[in-house]
């Protein structure tokens, strides 16, 4: 009775030591698949940030390319103006010429009369 009770005893304590491997095991398995959920969606996340920060880049890419392409414009028409402003001066400039040499034909005449 008393070896009965004794194997009772060790089976009773291999079934535990049994049961409390599997629940280990079963944990560590769940502990597992967590880690590889926290994983795939960590790699999502970075592969989205990855993402945005391409979009970002080729929009500031964008703007940077229309600023540019507005500051040609204005360089471009700011260059005409000039040439514009030029060309009037010019004339001014010639028609004061020729006005002054009329006047100072006119004062030889004069003179020579």
């Amino acid at each position: 009775m008393k070896r009965v009770f004794i194997v009772a005893v060790a089976l009773c304590f291999s079934m535990s030591a049994t049961i409390s491997c599997k629940e280990a095991a079963n944990k560590a398995k769940d502990a597992t698949e967590e880690a590889e959920k926290s994983l795939e969606e960590a790699g999502d996340d970075m592969k989205e940030a990855a993402n945005d920060a391409m979009d970002a880049v080729k929009e500031a890419g964008e703007d940077a390319k229309e600023a540019g392409e507005q500051a040609l414009d204005s360089i471009k028409k700011a260059g005409e103006d000039a040439m514009d402003k030029a060309k009037e001066m010019g004339e001014d400039a010639k028609d004061a010429v020729k006005e002054t040499a009329d006047d100072l034909k006119k004062a030889v005449d004069e003179l020579d009369h």
